[in-house]
């Protein structure tokens, strides 16, 4: 087990920080919170165990921002200082010996915890939920901002007895006291620190079991009921998959996963608590257009790598991200077929290929390097790695490495001296190429690709004789399309030269049923001939809302006569979890002339409406670029545009800030702006002050 920072030295009353010195070992946390959401604080108290292997002067904890009322040693105050950062305990500690630290401490949390919802007077969409990846936690309860601490973590959770509290470990038992409820969650492993999470919510949960046993659950909202068996359809199958595959027990005693309104990612790995976007809480139809699959393995891959073994440093963050997702396409390939997965390996191999010719190629070792290069480039050199030294031994070295530093942490090289050994061939070549190198190795990776897939064998002959061709290619694919039978291929023609396929191949798709080489076509339509309009028209029935809204749109626009009949066959349908197909009716059905003429104004205000923090930010996104492109702002939305310029999502605060940006460059949206202000908390208006005070 991986120490604690310790301050190893002590000279005329300064402090030297050590690196990760093996002196301190922190074994156990008892956490206790309750959370204010008035006062958007957390008031806790956290128990600590740690043992001393050789004499020191003084020990650091990682504490950001926090008050402390209480710093006991074994139940008597010590002596300590803090300079916002980190908790210093001032005093010598005796080698061999154990000590019990107790913390007392309210903390108003600057990141980590978000509380969503709080702040407005919209009911029904408040949440608080953590997220601290990396090196955060220490942000609301103080803990070590170092991976390599593990530490067995309790977490008690006080709270409003009307919600459900989600965290990590097994629920051991819960207790009231009026209106207020306590949840108390063990763990019996040890885990890094920013693995500690919770979410807080008007939750419901379902509970199914793995092939081993574990408890599996799943949260909802009440309002998402319907959603469960769609959002996490093929989950007992990929758990049952995974611990197959990788060969070693899921090391957790429970495991669960909740969605959380405005997550910052896709979703996080917490230990034994998986946290995703609720924009993956989908029905049946959206299933096939956006579902929560491969984040679903993603997350569970990371119970083993990431959490089971955790990186030393940035420099073999690898070890997490390329083998999640390596073993998540493993899990789409087992529900989806070969096909499904060689053709994701190649849109990979593509993006990777494009940035290295564009010179931004990455090397996997470099800790300052992008997701793309983590997570594909990632899984594409443990499958170069697999291929080099055979699949048994690459599963025995899997096995070996997970056991040999279970609970504990690893780098690359940990990894490539097991495989080695299991194998009984040098890696060094590998490392050079894969690892170290910036270069993707396009040309290995297609030769991979080209002898496992005959679809993508066929498609990459296609493309080599489009490119010698001189004429229109048209009668090229007319050749290969009736020669392979694949959807997927289809598909991916649609997509690349689709101005080249002759009409009656479209019609073709037309007259078919393969849904997603008919969306290719919806989505890749320039102009739909009048001969097809039949056809185009069969888009709208399609249990895809991408194909319909493509569908919808485009026919609306060259078939004018025909807008009310296309918007009726459309109404009420909400679409994916952003509305996008309810929020193109809603534009579409404002800007018909004489279409439902008395409703216009109820349909605009539902569309702005969307603009509201009620709605998750995706929600929102769409419906400002909407109000953007063809609608004048109400200012109901201005507020909202100004309040999600501090949205803790970086994503949708970078695009409210470049829409604000480009209004106040307008005279008229300038002064009610600056007039809207006046209408604003403080807290909302930190970067629309700053524009108006700079320019």
């Amino acid at each position: 087990m991986r120490r604690l920072l310790i301050l190893a030295s002590f000279f005329w009353g300064g402090y030297a920080l050590g690196q990760n010195s093996p002196a301190v070992d922190f074994l156990h946390a008892g956490i206790s919170i309750e959370i204010d959401t008035l006062d958007q604080a957390i008031r806790g108290r956290v128990a600590y165990d740690f043992e001393v292997h050789s004499k020191i002067d003084s020990v650091a904890i990682d504490a950001v921002g926090m008050t402390f009322n209480n710093v006991l040693l074994h139940g008597h105050k010590v002596k300590y200082h803090y300079d916002g950062k980190r908790l210093y305990l001032d005093r010598r500690f005796k080698a061999g010996r154990h000590y019990d630290l107790t913390l007392e401490y309210v903390v108003h949390p600057s990141q980590t915890v978000y509380f969503v919802g709080w702040g407005d007077s919209l009911p029904g969409n408040n949440q608080v939920w953590t997220q601290g990846q990396g090196k955060y936690s220490s942000h609301w309860v103080p803990s070590f901002d170092d991976m390599n601490e593990k530490v067995v973590f309790d977490l008690n959770i006080t709270f409003d007895r009307a919600y459900e509290v989600a965290a990590n470990g097994r629920l051991v038992k819960t207790s009231l006291s009026g209106n207020q409820k306590t949840w108390q969650f063990e763990m019996k492993h040890p885990m890094s620190s920013y693995l500690l999470a919770f979410a807080i919510g008007k939750y419901r949960n379902v509970t199914r079991r793995s092939g081993s046993g574990v408890p599996l659950i799943m949260y909802f909202e009440p309002e998402d009921s319907l959603k469960v068996e769609p959002t996490y359809r093929y989950s007992e199958r990929i758990f049952d998959f995974l611990e197959q595959k990788i060969g070693v027990p899921y090391p957790w005693q429970v495991y669960r996963q909740v969605p959380v309104r405005d997550f910052l990612y896709a979703g996080m790995e917490n230990s034994a608590c998986t946290l995703f976007s609720e924009g993956y809480m989908i029905d049946s139809v959206a299933f096939k257009d956006r579902n929560y699959v491969n984040i679903n393995a993603h997350e569970l891959a990371h119970q083993w790598f990431g959490d089971l073994v955790t990186e030393q440093s940035g420099r073999h963050h690898w070890l997490h991200e390329g083998f999640a997702t390596y073993f998540a396409y493993l899990a789409e390939k087992d529900i989806f077929g070969e096909e499904h997965y060689y053709w994701q390996l190649y849109e990979t191999a593509l993006a990777l290929a494009r940035m290295s010719d564009e010179g931004g190629g990455e090397a996997l070792t470099d800790p300052g390097a992008g997701s793309l290069t983590f997570y594909e480039k990632g899984a594409w050199a443990i499958f170069a790695l697999r291929e080099r030294i055979g699949q048994q031994a690459f599963t025995r070295g899997i096995r070996s490495f997970l056991t040999k530093h279970a609970y504990g942490n690893a780098t690359v090289s940990d990894l490539l001296s097991v495989l080695e050994a299991s194998s009984g061939t040098s890696l060094e070549g590998f490392r050079q190429e894969w690892l170290d190198g910036t270069e993707f190795p396009y040309s290995e990776a297609i030769g991979y690709l080209k002898n496992s897939c005959a679809s993508l064998r066929a498609f990459l002959e296609l493309q080599g004789e489009l490119t010698a061709d001189a004429g229109s290619g048209g009668p090229i694919i007319r050749k290969y399309w009736g020669q392979v039978n694949s959807a997927r291929w289809k598909e991916a023609v649609v997509r690349a030269y689709f101005r080249s396929i002759p009409q009656d191949l479209i019609g073709e798709v037309l007259s078919g049923h393969d849904l997603k080489v008919r969306q290719a076509v919806a989505e890749e339509t320039v102009q739909i001939p009048a001969a097809l309009k039949t056809g185009y028209e069969s888009l709208l029935s399609d249990q895809s809302y991408v194909t319909r809204e493509a569908a919808l749109y485009k026919l609306w626009v060259y078939f004018d006569e025909d807008r009310a009949r296309y918007l009726d066959r459309c109404r009420d349908i909400q679409g994916l979890p952003n509305r996008n197909l309810r929020m193109l009716w809603l534009s579409l059905a404002v800007l018909t002339p004489n279409y439902d003429v008395d409703r216009k104004q109820k349909y605009f205000k539902e569309l702005s409406g969307y603009t509201s923090p009620k709605y998750g930010f995706e929600t929102r996104q769409l419906a400002f670029q909407y109000l953007e492109q063809a609608f004048p702002f109400p200012d109901a939305s201005l507020k909202d545009l100004i309040r999600a310029t501090v949205h803790p999502s970086w994503q949708f605060r970078k695009f409210a800030r470049s829409l604000l940006d480009e209004l106040l460059q307008k005279v008229e949206y300038r002064t009610r702006l600056e007039k809207i202000t006046k209408q604003l908390k403080v807290s909302d208006l930190r970067y629309i002050n700053q524009k108006l005070m700079t320019e």
